[in-house]
């Protein structure tokens, strides 16, 4: 058969999408996720995700990992979803999605998508790291000379030695200025660097805020794929209103036989 996609990228962490309102996707076939989603023999990407038709809002999110597997929340792969409605005319400028971890709401202006993520309320501090939920499961630990220091490697080692078999994604980060860090982040399911992570910068900039290394309520962050800012409030711990906020650019259209 032939598969219609489209390749959208959010600070250069890069997804197939597909409309999958009429139910053309054999969604239980994680070969061919995987297979899609191959650099070398597919279309190449760090998730595929569906587009469906939603009864309680304007659409629903269905993200894979590129290794085909169903996963967690993905916040770049969202906002890009948000994107692809806009551009199929099936929101206008406002949003509401639902996603594996519940309800979102988005707004779009020109390629800027303002994503509200979920609340979080568990921060687990640790003596040289951070971990919390901000819909995938986050490690978030400063080093020094991000730039050159081996993301694969020591990421590859917490995401199974520290977390087993279920994993977390690993960000590392160093800071630049009062409210600015540069993050690198190994994700889970991909098992390697990407050049940025949704969830995974919301992450960092709530650890950073709650650790007292910035006092800002919005965050810029520094990805090798570009920047993104997120906003939040915070009340005795609790973060709510948190809003990642991003480029998603759509890169190209076309047909795959699978």
């Amino acid at each position: 058969m032939k598969l219609q996609f489209f390749k959208y990228q959010g600070t250069g962490n890069d997804f197939v999408i597909i409309d999958n309102r009429q139910n053309i996707f054999p969604k239980n076939n994680t070969k061919l996720v995987a297979q899609l989603c191959d650099r070398r023999f597919g279309v190449g990407a760090d998730g595929l995700i569906l587009l469906e038709n939603d009864k309680m809002s304007d659409f629903k999110m269905v993200y894979y990992n590129a290794d085909g597997g169903e996963s967690s929340m993905c916040g770049n792969g969202g906002r890009c979803l948000v994107a692809f409605a806009h551009y199929l005319g099936v929101i206008g400028n406002e949003a509401t999605f639902t996603a594996v971890d519940g309800l979102h709401h988005a707004s779009i202006e020109g390629d800027v998508v303002n994503l509200k993520m979920v609340d979080v309320d568990e921060i687990r501090e640790k003596t040289n790291y951070t971990f919390l939920d901000t819909g995938s499961p986050h490690h978030v630990q400063l080093v020094e000379d991000l730039k050159n220091f081996n993301v694969f490697k020591e990421g590859e080692k917490l995401r199974f030695g520290l977390y087993g078999k279920a994993g977390s994604n690993i960000n590392f980060v160093e800071q630049s200025d009062a409210d600015t860090f540069q993050v690198r982040t190994y994700e889970r399911g991909v098992e390697d660097e990407t050049f940025s992570c949704g969830t995974g910068v919301t992450a960092v900039a709530i650890a950073m805020h709650k650790s007292g290394k910035t006092t800002s309520n919005t965050v810029k962050i520094s990805t090798p794929g570009g920047d993104l800012s997120i906003s939040f409030e915070q009340n005795n711990g609790h973060y709510t209103n948190i809003y990642l906020k991003g480029p998603a650019v759509q890169v190209y259209k076309g047909e795959i036989a699978c």
